[in-house]
């Protein structure tokens, strides 16, 4: 299952607020800390972070299929020489439970259900 990827009303707003104020003229003067070139620095380098980040989960997910395709040939893999020890020893043979087979006289026989009597 894919990584949710990451969005940001935030940044949204941000842009907005960016863009009405180029919108300005002249443009106002909030004082020398904010200005709109250092806003608009600080919106493009956190766009760029979330796009980074958003990539990098991109990458895991692709990562993640890659190693649930390999975990499935692992498996189909064991279920085989299983299978083989078994076709070559027999399913009763102390080979087989060597690799993780259940011996036929090891299994345990289904026993018959009581009868539990009916309330008055």
């Amino acid at each position: 299952m894919a990584r949710l990827r990451r969005k940001s009303t935030v940044l949204d707003t941000a842009r907005q607020r960016l863009a009405g104020l180029k919108a300005i003229l002249p443009p106002p003067d909030m004082g020398k800390n904010l200005t709109i070139e250092g806003f608009a620095a600080k919106i493009e380098g956190y766009s760029d972070r979330q796009d980074s980040y958003n990539s990098k989960l991109a990458s895991l997910d692709d990562e993640t299929n890659q190693l649930d395709d390999l975990e499935q040939r692992l498996s189909d893999l064991n279920q085989r020489v299983l299978a083989g020890v078994k076709a070559q020893y027999g399913p009763d043979s102390s080979e087989f439970e060597q690799v993780g087979g259940v011996r036929t006289r090891d299994r345990k026989r289904p026993g018959r259900p009581k009868k539990v009597p009916a309330a008055a």
